[in-house]
């Protein structure tokens, strides 16, 4: 059987990091990992460093791209400037989905993450559970433009597309500013350095408020569903781990991790509070043995601050996916904890 041949862009991230790897792990997929860093993950893949803004670069990189069958799209930049983030984010996708079919490659497939924002779930309450169904949030996403632009990219094309829209990705990924399961890690590992009360960092809204997670090796498991199944063809699709959680009942067990009283509940910023502690964390690495890893990195404090600020439940529906075959589902409070566990094992936290 000829392979499938797998390009995954934004492979260093949390997303597509864990992609990399399962794909690589199986027998019928090659996998060409696109991103400026390679991913420290080992397996059967090819590193391509290529930059998606770069147009130039994207449409010389035909040789590279000629035998890819399958686009995963995980790659993300941020911007302050509104609409700069919108048109580099757009740009990103289109520069990369033309440079494959100039190539000639046999492209059969295109799958886009996007995101529960695509409902508005950052800008405040919005109808809970989401179902895919539900239009768009009013005003700019840049969800929207990749998605409008793909679809029409793919009218008469002999390719397909989908689209994922996970909530709060967590995994074993270092360097991703949208981890929040290696921020919980950080913000932890401090307060028990310093002396510091364990206290959730959000009102008491988001405390009590329901919420979801999505593990990062769920979602790369439904994406190659996505991918491969004609059923799923030119849809969009919710992947969460298919449980809720509220904050409050969570806190304690992860209190208990770290071998602390939860403290009490309070509404403050962790970049405000944690982020110039720079030294500080390079001094636990060298007393605790731990890996040296640049903390700016390692602590993403401006994601775990809007994480913890909404007061609104946030909830996907599953039903597209489960009706049509998809129906694994993540304990996201154990989820929690062996990750921790894990960065503990790899020495990223003490």
């Amino acid at each position: 059987m000829t392979p499938k041949v797998a390009l995954v862009a934004g492979a260093s991230g949390v997303v597509g990091r864990t992609l990399v790897g399962h794909l690589a792990a199986q027998s019928d997929w090659d996998v060409i990992a696109v991103s400026r860093r390679a991913p420290d993950i080992p397996g059967r893949w090819r590193h391509l460093p290529l930059d998606l803004l770069d147009t130039a670069a994207c449409s010389g990189a035909t040789a590279e791209l000629a035998r890819v069958t399958h686009v995963f799209h995980c790659a993300f930049v941020l911007d302050q400037d509104p609409e700069a983030h919108i048109r580099r984010n757009l740009a990103l996708l289109v520069n990369l989905v033309q440079a494959v079919e100039q190539a000639g490659a046999p492209l059969e497939h295109v799958h886009l993450v996007e995101g529960t924002k695509w409902y508005g779930s950052h800008l405040g309450p919005f109808r809970t559970p989401a179902k895919e169904s539900q239009p768009r949030h009013a005003g700019r996403n840049f969800y929207f433009d990749q998605q409008d632009w793909l679809e029409a990219a793919q009218a008469g094309r002999p390719w397909s597309w989908s689209a994922v829209r996970p909530h709060a990705v967590c995994g074993f990924s270092l360097g991703s500013p949208m981890n929040l399961a290696l921020a919980i890690a950080v913000y932890g590992s401090l307060c028990r350095e310093l002396g510091l009360p364990f206290s959730h960092p959000g009102p008491a809204g988001n405390y009590r408020a329901l919420y979801q997670l999505t593990d990062s090796g769920l979602l790369a498991r439904a994406m190659t569903w996505m991918a491969t199944s004609p059923g799923c063809v030119n849809q969009a699709f919710n992947i969460t781990n298919g449980d809720l959680i509220r904050w409050e009942n969570v806190w304690p067990r992860l209190a208990e991790f770290f071998g602390l009283e939860p403290g009490q509940q309070q509404h403050f910023s962790l970049q405000a509070r944690f982020g110039h502690l720079g030294n500080t964390w390079a001094d636990m690495v060298v007393r605790h043995g731990l890996q040296r890893l640049d903390y700016a990195a390692i602590a993403g404090w401006a994601f775990a601050d809007f994480v913890f600020a909404s007061t609104w439940d946030i909830a996907s529906d599953m039903g597209r996916a489960r009706r049509l075959g998809f129906c694994e589902s993540v304990d996201s409070e154990d989820m929690l904890l062996d990750l921790l566990s894990r960065f503990r094992r790899d020495r990223v936290i003490p």
